[in-house]
């Protein structure tokens, strides 16, 4: 007898220690769903089947939910991973997510309207040629370049004080020592994903004054 999404989703929640109100775990599954309907159509995920969807999309997002704060940017944020999970998840946050990919930058917003995510803005364009008002508390990445690359792409959009969170599978040292010199990493935390036999890090790093 198979095992239903929302009984995955509610035994990662307890594996990660996150309390979430039931209204917050019916609006991720909520997403899912959306993400389901959309991926028929614009193959926004290579990812088909929803109870692998909800430990390779859902609880892996939701295991950074406890590192990010404030402002966030979620840079090349495809279907809204994990931008639109952690504004689910935590709505005290203000999520921004970014995606060069007009389908994907259609479908976040579609999501963020029918979930009515308030604290969600989707930008499409380029990393590079972003420029807001206001910088962030964190930049948050889920698969989007090189530690290099994507520190050096956004060091522009980091306010004062603010950190990066890469999230990564396998660490490579390689990568790590090609980081700008003006970066410092503070932590590299391994994380755990409940039902998900692979490795899986966050990187936290910060400009160096």
């Amino acid at each position: 007898m198979s095992v239903s999404p929302a009984a995955i989703l509610d035994a990662g929640l307890r594996d990660l220690r996150l309390d979430l109100p039931g209204d917050t775990r019916r609006r991720l599954l909520a997403y899912q769903d959306e993400l389901i309907k959309w991926n028929a159509a614009y193959n926004l995920t290579a990812i088909r089947d929803p109870a692998e969807m909800v430990v390779k999309h859902l609880l892996d997002s939701l295991a950074v939910l406890p590192l990010v704060h404030g402002r966030v940017l979620d840079v090349g944020a495809g279907a809204g991973l994990p931008g639109l999970v952690l504004a689910i998840a935590e709505p005290s946050l203000a999520v921004t997510t970014l995606d060069s990919n007009g389908k994907k930058a259609r479908f976040m917003r579609h999501a963020a309207r029918s979930l009515g995510l308030a604290n969600v803005a989707v930008v499409e364009g380029r990393v590079e040629s972003y420029a807001p008002d206001l910088g962030f508390d964190c930049i948050v990445s889920r698969a989007f370049a090189s530690l290099a690359d994507f520190f050096d792409k956004t060091a522009h959009l980091l306010a004062a004080g603010g950190v990066w969170v890469a999230m990564k599978g396998k660490l490579d040292d390689q990568e790590i020592a090609g980081i700008p010199a003006n970066v410092g990493i503070r932590e590299t935390r391994r994380l755990r994903v409940p039902g998900l036999n692979e490795d899986r890090h966050a990187v936290i790093a910060t400009l160096k004054k």
